[in-house]
């Protein structure tokens, strides 16, 4: 079964897939049997990209070039195509005064759409101004056995995509931006931090604790020290024995893994940056998180103003900030610390919001932000005044409540940051609380770490921590619908065969 040469080529029907892979298995075997395997090829030369060839040309300058021939059109004694690299696409002049006649019958009869090649020739403008390359030399570097998506009808369903990331970054242009943007965006990061003296270091990820967070944990054994142990769930616990050691400033950017549910927002396996700054407070973690926001929208050429699924978002400095209990008295019209447990819990039922337990005052005014408010934070926010009951970690402010921050855009909690508790008779009593929230069913309750209180013991500076997620920044600033589509690989059900 012939395919098709020119450069809109029909949809192929999944009935032919396997026959047109036949054809190209049969190519591979011709051209092993005339000795010109590709796959035996170990390295090209390259020395250019296309978008240098096309950003400025100049004529007449010869080139090497490698990349994914991604259309063909063969017109007698001379042919055009378009190769792709990761830079994008150049077009190509296939001649057969050129090639020889040998291997211009080669390139109409062997070689496919989706085959990687390499061409030596010289620049050009064509009549239409578009630059192009006069293939000189040309070689077969690999050959697809399977037909490649057709482009012109795209790679449109988003499961097929999602594990398929390879023929997601073939065919859409975009994908492969969003994911050189990701990068610079951890790039961007990282330069800010280095600049500011902080250390990048790196903590265990499997734990015999799972620490640092309020989440239910990976759980794996570990044959030889016959151990059950966890994925970790956060750094934070690891990284504040840094500060009690003294590196007095360190971030680390990694992977968490939480075992929780899957939607637009959430993947089991996720990237986050935690920082801990000694002799700051969860006021100076504001700044940092503004400043890495900026850093970040700059690298990927954003100005203070950005643009998510029609939403416009100013990230300009100051951030608006705001206490939990004010927010929530502004949205529901109800301050809930100056309630009895009774009534506060009331005032959640009659908004048809079970508080799932019996909660003070001040945790139920928690349940009415995360209820009710949180979805209505658009521009960037910082929400501080979190209960005790939820900030096992963070310091105590007087009233009940603690020095923490979380920050709030588009709807959405973007990260957390404490004054990070330092009194280990404080955090010894905290944890024996969790403990008894975690006999009780409450699988929000933190795990215990006695060799963390062990460490405090020994004294921890005041100290400022931040975390943030960095799969949700990278969705806000390359306007991505979901997180699947920050994350090269997402966690997918397998497929029955």
């Amino acid at each position: 079964m012939a395919e098709q040469n020119n450069n809109v080529p029909e949809p192929i029907e999944e009935q032919d897939i396997d026959a047109l892979k036949a054809v190209r298995l049969g190519k591979l075997n011709e051209l092993c049997a005339a000795n010109a395997d590709p796959f035996k090829i170990t390295s090209f030369d390259v020395t250019a990209h296309a978008v240098d060839i096309t950003s400025a040309p100049e004529e007449g300058k010869t080139v090497s070039v490698a990349g994914r021939l991604m259309s063909k059109r063969v017109m007698g004694k001379a042919s055009f195509g378009h190769m792709l690299d990761r830079s994008g696409q150049i077009q190509i002049y296939v001649k057969k005064d050129n090639l020889g006649d040998e291997k211009y019958d080669g390139f109409k009869k062997q070689i496919d759409i989706g085959d990687v090649i390499g061409v030596v020739g010289e620049v050009f403008v064509t009549h239409r101004g578009e630059v192009s390359i006069a293939v000189k030399e040309l070689t077969l570097l690999a050959k697809s056995l399977t037909p490649l998506p057709e482009k012109w009808h795209g790679l449109k369903d988003n499961d097929l995509r999602y594990r398929k990331r390879y023929l997601d970054l073939i065919v859409n242009a975009d994908v492969k931006d969003t994911f050189v943007k990701r990068s610079k965006i951890i790039t961007a990061i990282r330069n800010y931090l280095d600049g500011e003296d902080f250390i990048e270091v790196e903590t265990p990820i499997l734990n015999t604790v799972a620490g640092g967070a309020a989440a239910r944990p990976f759980i794996t054994h570990h044959n030889t020290l016959d151990l059950d142990m966890y994925m970790r769930i956060a750094p934070e616990l690891y990284l504040k024995r840094l500060i009690v050691g003294g590196l007095e400033r360190v971030y680390e950017l990694g992977r968490n893994f939480r075992n929780e549910g899957m939607d637009i927002k959430h993947n089991p396996e996720f990237t986050m940056i935690e920082l801990y700054q000694a002799y700051g407070d969860y006021t100076d973690m504001m700044k940092r998180t503004e400043d890495i926001y900026r850093a970040a929208a700059h690298a990927v050429g954003l100005g203070d103003k950005i643009t998510y699924q029609g939403k416009e978002i100013d990230i300009s400095t100051p951030w608006r900030r705001v206490a939990m209990r004010d927010i929530v008295k502004e949205v529901t019209g109800v301050d809930f610390m100056t309630l009895t447990p009774a009534q506060a819990q009331a005032e959640l039922k009659s908004r048809g919001i079970d508080p799932e337990g019996d909660k003070n005052a001040a945790e139920c005014m928690y349940v009415a932000f995360d209820k009710l408010v949180e979805s209505t934070l658009i521009q960037p926010t910082f929400v501080t005044g979190y209960p005790i009951e939820v900030s096992p970690l963070a310091k105590r402010d007087g009233n009940g409540l603690t020095y923490r921050f979380e920050f709030f855009i588009n709807g959405w909690e973007g990260g957390n940051a404490y004054s990070e508790l330092n009194d280990p008779i404080d955090q010894a009593g905290r944890f024996e609380t969790q403990r008894a929230m975690m006999k009780q069913g409450n699988d929000e309750a933190q795990a215990a770490d006695d060799d963390f209180v062990e460490a405090l013991e020994y004294g921890m500076p005041p100290t400022g921590g931040l975390g943030i997620g960095i799969d949700r920044m990278v969705m806000l600033l390359t306007d991505s619908a979901s997180i699947r589509d920050v994350i090269l690989f997402p966690t997918m059900k397998p497929r029955k065969k």
